[in-house]
């Protein structure tokens, strides 16, 4: 009875899937879409032609860039009233600021698909009650990958434990991280750590430490609550390491590749990063530190919290498409549970509770995988996204310039904050926010 209740199940699926992507359904069919670029993404659209030779159609990608310039692209089309193209890439971090850009996708997708995703994902999807965007395999959230020979050299151990005092092991605390990335720094050969340091990417990642540090970004009106002590202690966090030399010299313009092929280079010690790389990381091809990588949950700041800013990747559709049925199609594959299995095969945390339990039961085997798994599931437990305003991105355009100018020594960390509350302030009271 089960093995037939199963074959039931799935011809249903396959006649639902068929309705929405009949073989030769979207003969003629071009579809114009703008997606992510990056090391981590790329595997996946590997699979578009599969979809092309199912339904016919063609998928024309006019622009492949990172997130902070697709939302600047973003932006432009809709000042200039260019988004006729069809499917874009979005995350939960950018989705708020485009109400009228993308469609509402529930009419187009079937409701038993969409209750296949975590509900906490499809929530986070629905703005203003459109489902703006189905998940795709990439929920991220960051844990700490280190070289694990590092921390098994006697004479590490016995250097670290005269100069600072305690056992040399895998950090608990960023303050441990701190200590530990100054005693690994060597100077051009290797940095203790390192952080993005520009754009949206150093404001998460100083969001995150303020959260660790028991500080909050914003208030429950979203005026700015950062520049406060806790802000001021996470802000030193990047200024003390920056002054130490024990991050590169160009972090201030690093973003997320930067990090994760600089990682992957065997010139870095620690460094916090998403699951997307976990593969890239331990692949002989691509890696220097493969075999030698370690993985634990994030650390905790002096409040005993861990860091934990978080989001997820997915598709959309715009308003403007010709061929919403076409793009919709397109979407649900490239978030069906084919493809979140095969981006999770590379470390990626899926967003579809099957594949969750597909991940745990592949771990099993795989030590590797099991410690990774392991880290991000810890650290996902106390997650927490950027906050819920459409002018998240645009404070964040605000804040980076002055966390920068306290990191390379133009201001102090009091004074930068103060500079960057200020002009978020002015921002949010000219939008209306409050």
């Amino acid at each position: 009875m089960k093995n037939f209740a199963s074959g039931a199940s799935a011809l249903v699926l396959a006649a639902m899937c068929a309705s929405y992507a009949q073989a030769g359904e979207f003969d003629g069919v071009t579809l114009d879409a703008k997606l992510i670029g990056g090391q981590q993404y790329e595997a996946l659209y590997g699979r578009i032609s599969e979809w092309e030779a199912e339904t016919g159609a063609k998928v024309n990608i006019i622009s492949k860039k990172n997130h902070f310039e697709m939302d600047k692209e973003f932006k432009s089309d809709i000042a200039a009233g260019t988004t006729s193209w069809c499917v874009g890439s979005n995350h939960s971090s950018f989705a708020s600021q485009y109400p009228s850009l993308y469609m509402d996708l529930s009419g187009l997708v079937p409701a038993e698909t969409v209750a296949e995703f975590v509900p906490a994902n499809i929530k986070a999807a629905t703005l203003d009650g459109k489902l703006v965007m189905l998940p795709r395999g990439q929920f991220d959230v960051s844990a700490l990958y280190y070289q694990k020979d590092l921390y098994e050299d006697a004479d590490n151990q016995a250097k670290f434990k005269a100069e600072y005092g305690y056992d040399l092991a895998v950090p608990e605390t960023w303050e441990q991280v701190s200590d530990q990335a100054v005693f690994f720094s060597d100077p051009p050969n290797r940095y203790g750590t390192q952080y993005a340091g520009k754009d949206e990417a150093i404001v998460g990642r100083f969001y995150e430490m303020v959260v660790a540090e028991g500080g909050k970004l914003f208030n429950d009106d979203f005026s700015p609550a950062f520049n406060s002590e806790a802000g001021v202690r996470a802000l030193n966090w990047f200024v003390d390491l920056y002054d130490a030399g024990a991050v590169p010299p160009g972090t201030t313009s690093y973003l997320w590749d930067d990090l994760g092929n600089g990682f992957a280079s065997g010139t870095i010690a620690m460094n916090l990063d998403w699951p997307g790389w976990a593969g890239f990381f331990n692949d002989p091809a691509s890696s220097k530190v493969a075999g030698n990588v370690g993985i634990a949950p994030a650390p905790k700041g002096s409040a005993g919290v861990r860091t934990g800013w978080s989001g997820f990747h997915g598709f959309s559709v715009t308003s403007d498409c010709e061929n919403k049925e076409a793009a919709a199609s397109l979407v649900m594959f490239l978030t069906n549970e084919d493809s979140q299995k095969m981006e999770s095969d590379a470390g990626p945390l899926p967003t579809r509770t099957a594949v969750w339990d597909y991940v745990t039961e592949q771990a099993k085997s795989d030590p590797y995988r099991s410690e990774v798994l392991a880290a991000f599931k810890e650290t996902a437990k106390t997650a927490f996204a950027v906050p819920a305003t459409p002018y998240w991105i645009e404070a964040t355009n605000l804040i980076f310039p002055e966390l920068q100018a306290a990191i390379l020594g133009d201001k102090t960390s009091e004074e930068a904050l103060e500079a960057a509350a200020e002009a978020v302030d002015d921002m949010m009271r000219e939008n209306g926010e409050y």
